[in-house]
């Protein structure tokens, strides 16, 4: 792809190019059509967005305005906080995915906005869920490893007793109402 990538985070990230790249090559090229850049900051400044949405926005989608092209912003300090040891550990080993399912959201606001016709206003957040759902799927597929190949042939099992719980749980909810 010819995404560009620059890291303006006091955060080091190991293998963040190549993490950011195998993400990017799940997602179709054409979805990709003028996303000129992704830059790693420590914190997303938009001064238009108040101060506690900005300590807590992983990442900030800027759509072309007159001669910019569309780009995007990834807070390093949302996904790698700077927490005592055993959440630190936990937060190094969810960096991974997490990484993936915000770079999937950036490019899914790029394709929806500039790209995608006939999206209503109202229906733009479902698309986009659903969009970073399946291409997270796909990537997760291809970097998982013994454990995703494992339960592999379990899955629609999986999913069926989950969605067969969720049913009981909202009809508990409305019995509770």
């Amino acid at each position: 792809m010819n995404v560009k990538l620059e890291n303006q985070s006091p955060v080091k990230i190991k293998n963040l190019e190549n993490k950011v790249q195998k993400v990017l090559d799940t997602v179709p090229a054409e979805h990709l059509r003028g996303f000129t850049k992704i830059v790693f900051v420590d914190m997303v400044t938009e001064p238009r967005i108040s101060a506690a949405q900005r300590s807590a926005l992983p990442g900030l989608y800027h759509p072309r305005m007159g001669g910019q092209m569309a780009w995007a912003e990834v807070a390093t300090s949302v996904l790698l906080p700077k927490k005592r040891f055993p959440q630190s550990v936990l937060n190094r080993m969810a960096l991974k995915s997490n990484l993936a399912q915000v770079i999937l959201s950036l490019v899914a606001q790029h394709y929806y906005l500039t790209l995608s016709k006939g999206r209503k206003k109202g229906q733009l957040e479902l698309a986009c869920r659903q969009y970073v759902e399946k291409h997270f799927e796909k990537w997760r597929e291809k970097e998982g490893g013994f454990r995703v190949r494992l339960l592999k042939p379990f899955k629609p099992y999986l999913d069926k007793f989950a969605r067969k719980m969720a049913k009981k749980y909202r009809q508990e909810l409305d019995r509770n109402k």
